[in-house]
């Protein structure tokens, strides 16, 4: 998650100004990041975020948009938590900005899933949403074969909410409980630049796409060299199994065989794992590859015809399984 903290450091610092698209990003952050807790009748707002930056962007928004000061706290690292939390909490107006923000409905009863505000909303309040979302609780993965971008979600209503948000994005996103927690994730390549993008996290973007493409790059080249060292080993094979196929052949035509295919036949058995070509080179004078693979076939030819003359096995009689399947 290498690419988590540099997204959310950027996304901190993207400009919004358009009031009902900060009021949707702050609704958003609000849900995803904590939630409302009642404490002696009052109604407390507060959320529990991972990066400095998030919390101060929450901080600055609900001040500027609403006129309430937030509380401010920093939780150091211990036993129960391993990195930094960054706490915003709000108690004398809490309820004054559960309501405009929506986190309650008009009977004082907390919204499940989003407001209808902004699952009815248009496509930059959508991306508000996802951005707010994702300062919140979400975190984006090295490109690979288990890239995704993840966001954990309090419940099942907010996880749908948030996978219609995508779709009215354009952009293809999917809710799973995985024990026992409710999450929206994204794990197509192409999908997850495009929320990026939306999102506004185009620095981090380049740097995903480049170690993307690095990491394809790679794999096709791992892949091209997997391929040739199979190839090399089943010509090998194959050049050993045509070996043991020439000993039985001038095994069997003994001094019958003729001078130019027996001299084939013998370079076959004295470089067993030399290729066609690399035979052809060795003979004096040279020969193409199509001429000793010519010659090497005759002998064969011959001598199982003189073995099924004289009634006796021919040149496979020596052959595994694995050595017929080679063979040349």
């Amino acid at each position: 998650m290498a690419l988590t903290p540099e997204v959310k450091a950027e996304l901190a610092t993207v400009e919004v100004t358009k009031p009902a698209v900060r009021k949707a990003e702050v609704a958003a952050m609000l849900r995803f990041a904590g939630g409302l807790h009642i404490a002696g009748g009052r109604v407390i707002v507060e959320a529990d975020l991972d990066t400095g930056g998030a919390a101060r962007r929450l901080r600055s928004f609900v001040s500027d948009l609403f006129g309430f000061t937030c509380e401010f706290v920093v939780i150091t690292p211990s036993q129960l938590r391993r990195g930094t939390r960054y706490v915003v909490r709000l108690i004398r107006d809490g309820d004054s900005l559960a309501r405009q923000t929506g986190l309650v409905d008009n009977r004082g009863r907390p919204v499940r899933g989003l407001p209808a505000a902004l699952v009815s909303g248009g496509l930059d309040v959508a991306t508000a949403v996802w951005r707010g979302a994702f300062l919140a609780h979400g975190s984006l993965t090295e490109p690979g074969r288990s890239m995704s971008l993840e966001i954990t979600c309090p419940g099942s209503e907010a996880a749908l909410a948030l996978v219609g948000a995508a779709r009215r994005l354009g952009i293809s996103a999917k809710a799973r409980e995985v024990r026992g927690i409710d999450r929206v994730v994204i794990r197509d390549g192409d999908a997850i630049a495009a929320m990026l993008t939306r999102m506004g996290a185009h620095e981090t973007l380049l740097a995903w796409e480049d170690r993307r493409m690095r990491r394809e790059i790679k794999a096709s080249a791992n892949r091209l060299a997997n391929f040739d060292d199979a190839n090399l080993r089943r010509s090998a094979r194959a050049a050993v199994a045509a070996g043991a196929r020439v000993e039985r052949a001038l095994e069997i035509l003994g001094d019958e065989v003729p001078d130019h295919l027996k001299v084939a036949g013998m370079l076959r058995l004295e470089h067993k794992q030399a290729s066609l070509e690399e035979l052809g080179q060795l003979h004096q004078p040279p020969l193409t590859k199509d001429a000793v693979a010519g010659r090497i076939r005759r002998l064969l030819a011959t001598a199982d015809k003189r073995a099924s003359e004289l009634g006796i096995p021919g040149t496979e009689a020596n052959l595994s399984p694995e050595m017929l399947d080679e063979r040349d």
